[in-house]
């Protein structure tokens, strides 16, 4: 049995968030907890409450939450949001704020 969380629209891009989506994938609930809480990134956070909310609702379903393990943990891209930056004589260069959806799927294992 698999429990899932998400973080969709995420404010970072999805390129920032696989180097630490790769950090965690296939580890220990406590271990990916432990690494995301020593990593100092902006993306650490946000998987580290990913994480935390599938355990609770793994421990909802009544799962052995010592046992559980970080089953899939992907960084999608969402929606762009597009700004443009004013530039010299009149110019306009854009700027991408990219969104990330985080998905944590954690199984018992």
């Amino acid at each position: 049995m698999a429990w899932q969380a998400a973080h969709n629209y995420a404010r970072i891009s999805p390129r920032k968030a696989r180097v630490i989506a790769d950090l965690i994938r296939g580890r220990d609930v406590q271990d990916a907890l432990d690494i995301l809480k020593f990593t100092h990134n902006r993306a650490a956070g946000m998987f580290a409450k990913v994480v935390t909310s599938a355990v609770a609702n793994a421990n909802e379903a009544e799962a052995e939450v010592d046992l559980l393990y970080v089953q899939e943990v992907r960084a999608d891209e969402g929606p762009t949001i597009k700004r443009f930056r004013a530039k010299d004589r009149g110019r306009a260069h854009p700027i991408n704020k990219r969104t990330s959806h985080l998905l944590v799927t954690v199984e018992q294992g």
